[in-house]
């Protein structure tokens, strides 16, 4: 009993249960959550067994090593200083991240079915309020914010919550429950998630079903098959974007936010020409020449959003605001070339260390958010990718799973990291 009441899995089962709640009424509060939880892992780990869980495996040391790139970035980044400082606190929680991960997969296989029933309990919880919340109109998060008057814009709070939830729904399939209830809580949350605001987190969720299920019925070639298509969409999207977008698309019925998206990403490839080699450094989304500027009305009518019937907001909106919304174009125009390299073996060797068809899926739902929402440095999503990093390392001894000697030879799930389903960022 005091080795369990010492279980490094302990602090992540805590983190992943009050982590899905949490995050519908402030997503911001998941970052602290995530620290809180990985740090009290390592700490576990060290004084169960007197030694310190140090990162170990491929996918843990590219991942560090693509924030040491980004760190050499800040030589040249237009924000030398904050583009330092972002390396080294995201590339220090990385490797927290990698530690922990170790530490959940080397501790007692009594700790994972806690740990696994944890998440599972917090995603229904977590997904039962934000279906409430949207159902009264956001009242509830209105009511935590002191609000009288729920504005429209509250309701996009819910989108970062959702698409943590997308990513970490996929732990319900490994949990110690009868497979009806399983099945259940994973159809009535993949429901509610796409009825949530936010196309990410929609297409996150059916890209998590659709590479779980591949995995089941395609154990030897899924993994080597999903890092293929991660590495090139990391490497070729620029090249395939451009392009496309250099010809223009007829985005006028599209919503207002991916026309804008299309916008952002047509003037993010051409900054990326400007200096495609090492890029404009870390952080530089936030400052590169002409960020602040709107859209010319040839690219409005490039892409059919001159006419009355485009919102007309899209005339005066910025061409980058914060980031791509995209991290393959974020990578390749902060980080150049070596980032893109560095990021794509880490998607290989993430997809290659999967030990499960349920580690496999939740990669799959993380790489469709990174590829499509959010900054690829912001904080809170760092944190909800981390706890999916240490939660897979408590998938390779669930018993509720199908067999997976035939899915991943030992030594793909022994090094704990490399049992973790996404550490990438682009």
């Amino acid at each position: 009993m005091s080795r369990l009441a010492w279980s490094p899995s302990l602090p992540v089962a805590a983190a992943l249960a009050v982590g899905p709640a949490a995050g519908v009424l402030q997503s911001k509060a998941l970052a602290p959550i995530a620290v809180a939880g990985l740090l009290l892992a390592v700490l576990a780990h060290r004084r169960q067994r007197g030694a310190w869980p140090w990162p170990r495996g491929a996918a843990a040391w590219l991942g560090i090593a693509l924030f040491a790139w980004a760190a050499v970035t800040a030589l040249w980044a237009t924000e030398p200083l904050r583009a330092l400082g972002t390396s080294l606190q995201i590339g220090g929680f990385v490797a927290l991240g990698a530690a922990a991960a170790r530490a959940v997969a080397e501790d007692d296989a009594a700790a994972h079915r806690p740990l696994l029933l944890a998440a599972t309990g917090g995603l229904a919880a977590g997904i039962l309020l934000a279906g409430l919340d949207a159902a009264t109109g956001h009242a509830i998060r209105a009511a935590v914010r002191g609000l009288r008057d729920i504005p429209p814009s509250l309701a996009f709070g819910l989108k970062p919550a959702a698409s943590a939830m997308a990513l970490w729904l996929p732990l319900v399939a490994a949990a110690p429950l009868p497979r009806l209830l399983r099945a259940g809580v994973i159809g009535a949350g993949a429901v509610v998630l796409v009825l949530l605001p936010g196309e990410a987190a929609k297409l996150a969720v059916l890209a998590g079903l659709l590479a779980g299920g591949l995995a089941l019925l395609l154990p030897r070639l899924a993994r080597p098959g999903l890092g293929a298509v991660l590495a090139a969409a990391v490497v070729a999207m620029p090249m395939l974007l451009g392009p496309v977008l250099a010809r223009g698309l007829p985005a006028a019925g599209i919503p207002p936010s991916a026309a804008h998206r299309l916008l952002i990403w047509d003037f993010v490839i051409g900054r990326i020409a400007e200096r495609p080699l090492l890029g404009w450094g870390m952080e530089a989304s936030r400052s590169v020449p002409g960020h602040r500027d709107h859209p010319t009305p040839e690219a409005l009518a490039r892409f059919g959003l001159a006419g009355p019937e485009s919102a007309p907001w899209l005339a005066r909106a910025e061409l980058l605001p914060l980031h791509p919304h995209n991290g393959a174009l974020q990578l390749r125009l902060e980080l150049g070339w070596p980032g893109v390299l560095l990021a794509a073996a880490l998607a290989m060797a993430l997809a290659l260390a999967c030990g499960s068809p349920v580690a496999l899926a939740i990669l799959a739902a993380g790489a469709v958010t990174a590829m499509l929402s959010f900054g690829a440095w912001q904080e809170w999503w760092v944190g909800a990718e981390l706890l999916a990093v240490a939660a897979a390392g408590a998938l390779r001894r669930a018993t509720c799973l199908p067999s997976t000697s035939r899915y991943a030879n030992p030594g793909s799930i022994r090094s704990g990291p490399e049992a973790a389903p996404s550490l990438r960022r682009g």
